[in-house]
């Protein structure tokens, strides 16, 4: 009895160069019609585990992890150097969507950088900021701003501890002027003292000590005239 034989169907070509193009998996360089490439994991043809990126507009690179085409995880940012040419680490740490979130530590310049908590590719939560002019703010930061309770040392060893709003002392705070021997108690609006108390502070071992010690307080009720402008101006900030 003869048997018959059926041919096997033969794939479509274009289901075949599909099937190749899909990317899973550990791939060499993958470029963009921009000219940037990848170069790592993938997964459904999306970025996905650990990979390198280049920008090609910007020479910007990224290490690190990714997550369904996006940076998410522990990476690092690099840009190139305009005066040496070579690429210097800007930013290291954790991401999440595609942007900062998390500890992490960006390099703004040589002698300045933050490192502390992010939120959205932004200052946000507990973080320590060192400025190229020497001062250094840690504290509570905001919407890329100190805002909460934080402490500023100039680098001149004075420094404020208080509240910050904006950017700026706003509220209760304390102003040590170590290099006088003087400390001041008050309550700040916009960076500017509003009204408070100043007392003489560690002056014997100030290295510039003001001329004279300052000299006591003759009003009947100073705790009640200073309470008394305190609320004032409290009151005025809870108006605006």
């Amino acid at each position: 009895m003869p048997v018959s034989k059926c041919p096997k169907k033969s794939e479509s070509l274009w289901k075949g160069w599909d099937r190749k193009a899909q990317k899973n998996g550990l791939r060499r360089q993958v470029y963009a019609v921009n000219g940037d490439y990848y170069v790592g994991e993938w997964k459904d043809n999306m970025k996905h585990g650990k990979g390198t990126q280049v920008w090609k507009k910007n020479g910007a690179i990224y290490e690190g992890d990714w997550k369904f085409g996006k940076r998410d995880g522990y990476g690092t940012l690099s840009l190139p150097d305009q005066q040496t040419g070579k690429c210097r680490r800007v930013y290291s740490g954790w991401w999440k969507g595609d942007k900062k979130s998390g500890y992490g530590i960006q390099f703004f310049g040589p002698k300045e950088y933050y490192e502390g908590e992010w939120c959205g590719s932004q200052r946000s939560g507990w973080g320590r900021m060192y400025y190229s002019n020497g001062d250094i703010y840690e504290g509570q930061w905001e919407n890329d701003k100190p805002n909460g309770d934080g402490m500023l040392r100039l680098k001149n060893g004075n420094r404020y501890e208080g509240c910050w709003e904006r950017g700026m002392k706003n509220g209760p705070g304390r102003f040590f002027h170590l290099d006088h021997g003087q400390l001041f108690e008050g309550f700040w609006v916009d960076n500017m003292a509003k009204c408070g108390t100043m007392i003489d502070f560690g002056r014997d071992e100030a290295p510039e000590p003001t001329q004279f010690p300052i000299p006591e307080v003759k009003i009947l009720d100073p705790d009640g005239v200073l309470a008394q402008a305190l609320a004032m101006f409290k009151k005025t900030e809870e108006g605006d």
